[in-house]
């Protein structure tokens, strides 16, 4: 680990040269060789040290001892290129090296450091950080610009629609998902934004990468104001796993899946979202969200559920504040509207407890307050977290039904130092409320746990 890290370091170092010798570059004329189209590029480098402890209360169900508090921490480092257009065409490569600078925690993957040896039962009483050792591919592509307002990337790519709440590259985690195909965006008509993608693979943020079956989208946004639009959109995901194996197989992870031995869906969806200006210091904001899922191709013939989000709020300067209601429904407790390649991380709270919808849905209440003070960008939220149709709470033996998952409290501070450095720090509390699938023990892996985390961050961009 020395070894990789000393290499990261000087890999650092010798590309801290090249942003001001790109820019002075980009003034010039355009590339008339491949060699100026390299040179003439921009970097797609950066490094991101992060400290992330978590608190759970609770039993591990393997050992049966006390869950120990994790303390995470990890480099992640990403060094990439990306040329100039040459003759309509671009080229990006951009590698990734996760790191991890301690193992007081539990990455979720069956081995040790990128090693093939199992991971230690003592490993496993730790709570869970999704951040493993890794180094890979992390983008590659090929981008051709040949038709006016027209824009094809071929290959494997970063991809984020709208809010990510149905597409996402879940930048949160230090390994990204990525997506392996072939995307298009248009722009030929005024305030019209077109993209139409073919995934024929992705990488999770465990390094897991599938690739039985494939991922189509097709999303167009119209944008009828500076700061609104109007979007509709169709994913359709003929992908039996669906990434709901999130982390791993283990007994360990409640992230396993909804039980289905295919999860291929399609959902159709219509979003509105934007602000209105009501005079030179108040303005307006607003979304309102419609979506509808079911089974594709051979998908469980249980998946139909539906979406909704209707949210509105005020804001003055820099200030905002706003109340927001999410459903994603239940099928009669059978199955919950998934999102498998959403940035779930921004959603149901920052903790990451939902990142697999339980079958019986969520309905998610939620206050939002946004500011800056002093050049620095604060958050808090606060969730109202229940479901869609009771569940089962109480004991092995009597059991009751419940409806409230529990509140999540959230706090976010970050701040921008220059173009280069930044830094966050991030505050996440989970309180359950009606314990979750019937056996309320400390030793129901179900349960939705009270967990306090607290993350900080610090990033170098090129």
């Amino acid at each position: 680990m020395k070894h990789t890290f000393n290499i990261l370091l000087a890999s650092m170092a010798a590309f801290c040269a090249l942003p001001s010798f790109a820019e002075d570059a980009v003034k010039a004329a355009a590339p008339a060789t491949l060699l100026e189209a390299i040179t003439m590029g921009k970097p797609m480098t950066s490094f991101r040290l992060r400290y992330e402890n978590v608190d759970q209360s609770g039993f591990n169900t393997l050992t049966g001892k006390q869950l120990d508090e994790a303390n995470a921490l990890t480099l992640r480092s990403l060094i990439g290129w990306q040329t100039k257009p040459f003759k309509n065409f671009s080229i990006a490569a951009q590698l990734i090296n996760v790191t991890q600078l301690t193992d007081d925690f539990y990455d979720g993957t069956n081995s040790l450091f990128g090693s093939s040896v199992a991971t230690p039962a003592n490993m496993k009483k730790y709570p869970l950080v999704a951040d493993p050792d890794y180094t890979g591919v992390n983008q590659l592509f090929i981008e051709w610009t040949g038709l006016p307002d027209t824009k094809v990337k071929i290959g494997r790519q970063s991809v984020k629609l709208d809010n990510v709440r149905f597409i996402g590259n879940v930048e949160f985690r230090q390994i990204m998902q990525v997506f392996d195909g072939i995307a298009i965006e248009n722009k030929s008509i005024e305030n019209v934004d077109f993209y139409a993608a073919h995934f024929e693979g992705l990488r999770r943020i465990s390094s897991q990468y599938l690739n039985d079956g494939n991922v189509d989208i097709a999303h167009a946004t119209w944008r009828y104001s500076p700061n609104a639009g109007l979007t509709g959109y169709g994913y359709f995901q003929n992908m039996p796993l669906n990434g709901f194996n999130a982390y791993s197989n283990d007994a360990h992870t409640t992230h396993g899946g909804t039980g289905f031995d295919d999860n291929s869906s399609q959902t159709f969806g219509l979003r509105a979202d934007g602000g209105y200006k009501l005079n030179e210091d108040w303005k307006l904001l607003y979304t309102t969200e419609y979506a509808k899922q079911d089974r594709y191709r051979g998908g469980d013939s249980r998946i139909d559920a539906y979406y909704w989000h209707l949210g509105a709020g005020a804001g003055l300067g820099n200030w905002s504040l706003r109340l927001d209601r999410e459903m994603l429904s239940s099928n009669n407790s059978l199955y919950g509207f998934q999102t498998p390649l959403a940035t779930g991380h921004l959603f149901q709270g920052l903790g990451d407890f939902f990142l697999l919808t339980p079958k019986q849905g969520i309905e998610d209440t939620f206050l939002t307050l946004n500011g800056k003070v002093h050049d620095v960008q604060l958050s808090a939220e606060y969730h109202w977290l229940d479901s869609d149709e009771n569940f089962k709470t109480g004991t092995n033996t009597t059991h009751f039904t419940g409806s409230h998952y529990g509140n999540e409290f959230d706090l976010t501070a970050a701040y921008n130092y220059d173009k280069n450095w930044s830094g966050k720090l991030e505050y996440f509390s989970f309180k359950e409320h009606d314990c979750y699938a019937g056996a309320c023990t400390n030793a129901n892996s179900n349960r939705k746990r009270d967990t306090d985390k607290l993350l900080a961050t610090v990033m170098y961009v090129f």
